[in-house]
């Protein structure tokens, strides 16, 4: 035990007389590689950090946008309320000012009826009239209220400037018969004498309760701290959870002058000397700002905490190693220099560092040998850890990259089809068409990621622009789609065709002189091949041109806002890289008698039918 004891004792101070010695080593460690590493790390915190908030701020910008159009909905169905009260002629001739007495118990019940039926609509807490007192049932309190009850409002100058349209009040304490003291919104407007249009005979409010705003602002959950209300333009407070500060303006200098140059944005402040992020949307409905405030560090803690744990894990476990490596090598020279010195040699070797094979024949010695090969070890180490530095920034983007690319189209189609119902519901049969091809137009282009299409959907897709282009350019141009039976059974690759007709559509027949003319596309079997043709009579092109149009990249064309094509030149490329190189397009044109693209390739069936 003792002789035990004291091996361990000398083989302790073996070690550390080569530690002492080595302290050269560890000198150069510290500042080729230890140094170097944690300013690496240190960088890639950073701005994995910064990625990380940016990414989390616009999800959260897209995320108050969308409560935003839910109380624009809210707004809006209210607004539509307080038109037809205000479109119906009992509410004029009850406010006329000669209307008799039997005229106004007449127009009574009309109005009652229209303020029972408003309470229908879920959004609508009340319905408030403000006449003269001289009106019959102006002092009810319920329904009807006197004019001069409304003296001493903030709002009411406003309501009177606005000559009619509705102005909306900020978030205000009402007192109500029943059921008493509540905070609410409301939709007020003047009202005129029909028969004195420059008198002033009453004030029409639609009262919301701020309970129904709140329901909604309080299911945003951004974060645990964070703040969301709505805000006038000039930064007063409109509705918040803390009724204290109503009517207080926002400190934020910063925010409020970038409420004047856009309608939403993300803008870093400092309040109470903390970072925050403010994110802010403007209500299309009110003209007010939906504003959320995230505190900086509830973003960043969790981030940061990962990040300094992978730092400080990878930092130590290079340590670690090294002084490993460090200490074998310094156990290895104290027993004996020779055996030692080659054995890591072999070891190194083993590794594959070639540059030993090119230095075996020179007559440095074996001290020179092993110091070189430690050294190139080191700036291997250092290589290897750049690289993995450069490999997880990359990792990150692609990660987040992806985050973006994450949008569900089957939320797209759905918010396509409530416009659509709206502008059906509103008589915009013109819109309702074109939100229609659009929603279509997305289906058959995303085709659920998928690269191949049927000939039928490519076909769709082609007239569903054409429908589109037609609603934007009416009367100017006409099409036709002839297509053989039996070609569904076939695939091609999607956006073949939309191109080709994009063409034709914008730089033959929109160039043309008189700016109209007729598309022509057609498909049909040609043995083994399925050949497609695109035909318009527009301007045509010269000879030179259609030369070059297949042989060499062309410039992005544009066309009066119209965006940049895919050119005939990607296309072509596309379908030899799909069917082969004998594949493609073939070009025909005449200057001022117009042009016919020739898509052809060899034919593939569907995977659903080569199934059945």
């Amino acid at each position: 035990m003792r002789r035990l004891l004291k091996r361990s004792w000398n083989y302790g101070l073996l070690l550390l007389k080569g530690a002492m010695a080595a302290r050269r080593w560890l000198l150069a460690y510290v500042i080729l590689i230890l140094i170097p590493a944690a300013l690496l790390l240190y960088s890639y915190t950073q701005k994995s950090s910064q990625i990380i908030e940016e990414e989390v701020t616009r999800t959260m910008l897209q995320t108050i946008k969308q409560a935003s159009i839910n109380l624009d909905y809210q707004f809006d169905s209210v607004r539509d309320t307080s038109n037809i009260i205000f479109m119906n002629p009992k509410l004029h001739q009850y406010l006329s000012s000669t209307a008799s007495i039997g005229q106004q118990l007449d127009s009574l019940k009309e109005l009652r009826y229209l303020v029972d039926n408003a309470g229908t609509n879920p959004n609508v807490m009340r319905v408030r009239l403000f006449v003269n007192s001289n009106r019959i049932f102006s002092g009810e309190r319920v329904n009807f209220f006197t004019l001069d009850s409304l003296k001493g409002r903030p709002w009411l100058q406003q309501v009177m400037d606005a000559g009619g349209t509705i102005v909306w009040t900020g978030a205000y304490q009402e007192s109500y018969l029943d059921p008493g003291p509540v905070y609410v919104f409301s939709g007020a407007r003047m009202l005129r004498d029909p028969e004195v249009y420059d008198q002033i005979s009453g004030v029409l409010l639609i009262d919301v309760a701020e309970r129904t705003i709140q329901d909604i602002l309080a299911k945003i959950k951004l974060t645990q701290e964070g703040t969301i209300y709505l805000a006038a333009p000039d930064g007063t407070m409109i509705s918040n959870k803390d009724k204290t500060l109503l009517g207080s303006k926002m400190e934020f200098s910063e925010v409020l002058a970038a409420f004047g140059q856009s309608e939403e944005g993300i803008i870093p402040v400092m309040k109470d000397n903390n970072s925050r992020y403010v994110v802010y949307t403007t209500l299309r409905s009110t003209g007010w700002k939906l504003v959320a405030e995230i505190p900086k560090a509830e973003i960043t803690s969790r981030a940061t905490a990962l990040n300094q744990f992978s730092g400080i894990a990878t930092l130590s476990s290079v340590t670690i190693l090294f002084l490993l490596l460090v200490f074998i090598l310094l156990a290895v020279l104290v027993r004996g220099m020779n055996r030692r010195m080659q054995s890591v040699i072999m070891m190194i070797k083993r590794e594959g560092i070639e540059s030993l094979d090119e230095r075996s024949g020179m007559s440095e010695g074996d001290s020179n040998l092993l110091e070189n090969s430690v050294d190139h070890l080191i700036h291997k180490v250092h290589d290897l850890m750049e690289e993995t530095y450069r490999s997880r920034v990359q990792e990150r983007e692609a990660q987040l990259r992806a985050l973006q690319a994450q949008i569900n189209p089957h939320f797209l189609y759905n918010t396509l089809d409530t416009i659509n119902w709206i502008a059906i519901g509103r008589g915009a049969h013109d819109i309702s068409q074109m939100i229609d091809g659009l929603a279509k137009y997305f289906r058959l282009s995303l085709n659920k990621g998928k690269d191949r299409v049927s000939v039928s959907d490519e076909l769709n897709l082609a007239k569903v622009y054409l429908d589109i282009q037609q609603t934007r350019f009416p009367k100017s141009f006409e099409f036709h789609i002839e297509a053989e039976a039996g070609l569904d059974v076939y695939e091609m690759p999607k956006l073949t065709l939309q191109p080709i007709v994009e063409n034709a559509l914008l730089h033959g027949i929109r160039k043309s002189k008189g700016k109209a003319g007729t598309i022509w596309i057609r498909a049909a079997m040609e043995g083994d091949e399925l050949v497609l043709s695109v035909t318009d009579d527009g301007i045509g092109m010269q000879q030179e041109l259609v030369d070059t149009l297949l042989t060499e990249p062309q410039p992005a064309m544009r066309s009066d806002g119209s965006g940049s094509s895919y050119g005939l030149y990607n296309v072509n490329e596309r379908i030899k890289l799909f069917a082969g190189e004998q594949y493609g397009l073939t070009i025909g044109s005449r200057l001022g008698e117009g042009t016919t693209v020739v898509v052809r390739f060899l034919c593939l069936q569907s995977d659903q039918h080569n199934k059945a």
